[in-house]
């Protein structure tokens, strides 16, 4: 299933004024920013990349969730989803994409 085009869309307004730029990648649509990926959408809802030390204040936002990798459920390390009908939260949202943000910014360009 694809991505929901509407939530790229948010993600695209929430990252306007970032030099971030688009790559198709893992069935989704994601966001990178110097090479790295910040954010994204796929066919669940968002997903952010977040630092270690965030990651129990990005699970308590209302909607998040670990991202489940292929049909063994692997946890994906480093990043949180954010459910579909949670995406347009815009606080939720918001504090995961600062937490994504955050960390991006403190990481050498690819």
């Amino acid at each position: 299933m694809a991505y929901d085009e509407a939530l790229a869309q948010i993600l695209r307004d929430d990252l306007r004024g970032e030099d971030a730029r688009e790559q198709k990648m893992f069935g989704g649509l994601c966001f990178l920013m110097r090479g790295n990926m910040v954010a994204g959408v796929y066919s669940g809802g968002g997903m952010f990349r977040i630092a270690k030390e965030d990651r129990a204040a990005a699970l308590a936002v209302p909607g998040a969730a670990p991202i489940l990798m292929g049909k063994a459920g692997r946890e994906m390390a480093g990043m949180v989803g954010l459910a579909a009908e949670a995406m347009p939260d815009d606080a939720a949202r918001a504090r995961l994409l600062g937490m994504a943000l955050g960390l991006v910014r403190t990481l050498p360009p690819k």
